[in-house]
């Protein structure tokens, strides 16, 4: 009978449990420290944020004298071909130092996002003390060349693999480590940006993809630490220092509205040309990978005598869009030439992010909207820059398709808390109009992309015990559900479920609720296949 035939499933599910309790990091020990996780989380994430801080403020700073000395080192050479040749011999040199710290660390290839978010799922398993020394190098040079690429990817990346570091130092659990790890990239964007909601925001939206109290406590520790460290050495200024005089009055929310459709589209074509861009890249066999690098640093000493603004993370293109009267031609150009440099930086492997160059590229986007409305729409002038915020917040919820962060984001880095209604609009709007036309997240994208590319699925190097946490979301196939009803995924086990502040010990009987968090147990093995499915269980249905 059916009840029979839970009565063994049990017995089955407890001999194993005892089979593994003889094991380190074994299933009693697992769950004991689970229940101790909002005590013994805060302070390793204090620590976490702390190294993590220090380590990205370091970063932060070696970026900012790559952008001086690139200056002075272009204003040194331009107009003497001896000087320019020089120049364009020493970005051959750095192009192969960073192609052979690629093949030292493969992990440290583009953003550091995608590998992140492998190693969450158990599909990679990055080795934290090769990738930190080699993500730094690499992103100094690639910046110090003039490379269109980010920091905040790099930042994010070091971060985490600080809390990896630290759980492997702790002798913590893979459990654990999962935590620390989110700690650590929290902490990451945090002091990359001096943005410590955001930093929280989006690990939890985009890397742990869990609301939970145990983590929110420990990844929100981790980024006022880094924060408040970064804050004291760098000051307390937002990145973008422009004006926003007023918010958008009412009637113009149907500029928004179709702001928001023309990001939604703009940023599925951003996904598809960054990922043509990586497939041209890796079809071109025939070229040598030091040379695929020395592509993007040549094309650079090319703009860097002839369109320099085009050059770095494009930090001074927002200052100059948002403090200048620019022209509608020049607003054009800056977008697309700064859009194709972008692609041609990231797709080439080198180690930099994408995140900070697509809000630059987002900005130019509701530049030209904006600028276009002021022209033949009788659109105030004195709005342009409250557009240029919008479209940052728009494109990054289109191409991400993490919203709150991007919100979130870019308050933090203009200071600005008057656009609340309308970032919410625009991002809304562009982020249905990215799913309409079935454009997949960036990041999952280019962690599929990666994952191919090295023909891995899963980590299979021990068989150590993972909790992991899922929530039932309204209209899953679970929800209202017995839990012997269910098809659970093989090598799972069900260890509890929590119900708002009570704890429910699941039995064949029990119902789930939209909201319950399912609490399981799988091998390290197996975690990421079970991730898939225990998501593809929760999610809604359309």
């Amino acid at each position: 009978s059916a009840q029979h035939g839970i009565i063994y499933g049990y017995h089955i599910a407890m001999r194993k449990l005892w089979e593994v309790c003889l094991v380190r990091h074994n299933t009693p020990d697992t769950i004991k420290r689970a229940e101790r996780f909002q005590i013994i989380l805060i302070g390793e994430g204090i620590l976490v944020g702390a190294i993590a801080g220090l380590i990205v403020l370091l970063y932060r700073i070696c970026l900012e004298y790559a952008g001086k000395w690139l200056k002075q080192i272009l204003a040194y050479a331009s107009g003497n071909p001896v000087r320019m040749a020089g120049w364009f011999a020493v970005l051959l040199l750095l192009a192969w130092i960073v192609a052979k710290l690629v093949q030292f660390e493969p992990m440290i290839s583009g953003s550091g996002i995608p590998q992140l978010e492998g190693e969450m799922v158990g599909k990679l398993d990055q080795t934290w003390w090769r990738v930190m020394p080699a993500k730094f190098l690499g992103g100094f040079l690639c910046l110090l060349g003039g490379l269109a690429l980010g920091r905040e990817g790099p930042s994010i990346q070091l971060g985490a693999m600080v809390g990896k570091g630290v759980s492997r130092g702790l002798d913590r659990g893979k459990t654990e480590e999962k935590f620390l790890l989110t700690c650590g990239a929290s902490a990451g964007l945090s002091a990359a940006f001096h943005a410590p909601l955001a930093g929280v925001m989006f690990s939890l939206e985009e890397v742990h993809k869990n609301f939970s109290v145990s983590v929110l406590v420990s990844v929100m520790s981790a980024s006022l630490t880094a924060d408040f460290l970064c804050s004291n050495v760098l000051g307390v200024s937002s990145v973008f220092q422009f004006d926003i005089l007023h918010a958008l009055p009412i009637h113009s929310y149907g500029m928004i509205v179709a702001l928001g459709v023309i990001l939604g589209v703009l940023g599925a074509f951003y996904n598809w040309f960054t990922l043509k861009s990586q497939e041209i890249y890796n079809k071109a066999t025939f070229l040598r990978p030091e040379v695929k690098v020395m592509i993007p640093f040549v094309c650079a000493g090319i703009l860097g005598f002839t369109a320099p603004d085009l050059l770095g993370s494009g930090h001074a293109l927002i200052e100059y869009l948002t403090n200048s009267d620019v022209m509608l031609k020049s607003v054009l150009f800056l977008l697309i030439g700064r859009f194709i440099f972008s692609a041609v930086s990231f797709g080439s492997g080198a180690p930099g992010g994408i995140f900070f160059p697509l809000l630059v590229i987002g900005g130019y986007i509701g530049g030209a909207f904006a600028t276009i409305s002021v022209q033949y729409f009788g659109l105030n002038p004195m709005y342009i820059n409250n557009f240029v915020l919008l479209a940052m917040a728009g494109y990054f919820a289109a191409i991400v398709r993490a919203p709150l962060t991007g919100i979130i984001l870019i308050f933090e880095m203009t200071g600005s808390l008057s656009q609340m209604l309308s970032l919410s609009v625009v991002s809304i709007v562009a982020y249905v109009v990215a799913i309409l036309m079935k454009s997949k997240p960036i990041y999952e994208s280019l962690l599929e992309r990666l994952l191919q590319k090295r023909g891995e699925s899963v980590t299979d190097e021990t068989g150590e015990k993972v909790l992991a946490n899922f929530v039932v979301k309204q209209g899953s196939s679970i929800e209202e559900e017995l839990i012997r009803d269910v098809k659970w995924p093989d090598n799972c086990l069900l260890v509890a479920i929590q119900r708002g502040t009570d704890e429910i010990i699941p039995k064949g009987k029990t119902k789930l609720q939209a909201g319950d968090l399912i609490v399981t147990m799988t091998d390290e093995r197996d975690m990421g296949v079970i991730h898939e499915k225990m998501e593809a269980l929760c999610q809604e249905r359309f």
